[in-house]
């Protein structure tokens, strides 16, 4: 028999927040989530999730950066239809590795883009 004014056991305590990885990933989603990680206490101190969120604003600049560049030099040298054919694959091309380095950063792994992720390394205060 049991003692009925025995207590049942209290369940343990959950970790309160996102993984490492789930924090790395979702700093892909946009550069919001990334600055946000950023700023707040416990994913700011791990130099992963750090690196992870500036290579994702890294990248958005880079995109925005290539974008306004194809869009103001095309026209100007009369390059309509380079213009409407490259545009497209190059937002294709973003959008790709975009995709690439979220999945990876989702699995626990780091994926290095050339020139981004030196700075992002810097950045985050941690060598590649």
């Amino acid at each position: 028999m049991s003692d009925p004014m025995q207590t049942p056991p209290t369940p343990q305590a959950q970790p309160a927040g996102l993984t490492e990885n789930s924090t790395c990933g979702l700093a892909y989603l946009t550069f919001i989530p990334a600055v946000i990680f950023l700023a707040t206490a416990p994913y700011n101190q791990s130099p992963k999730v750090r690196f992870h969120c500036w290579q994702s604003i890294f990248l958005f600049i880079a995109a925005i950066v290539v974008s306004l560049v194809l869009n103001l030099f095309s026209p100007i040298f009369g390059f309509y239809l380079i213009h409407f054919v490259l545009d497209p694959l190059v937002s294709l091309g973003f959008f790709l590795l975009w995709l690439l380095v979220m999945i990876n950063a989702f699995q626990g792994k780091t994926f290095k883009v050339p020139f981004v992720s030196d700075l992002a390394a810097k950045q985050a205060g941690m060598t590649l």
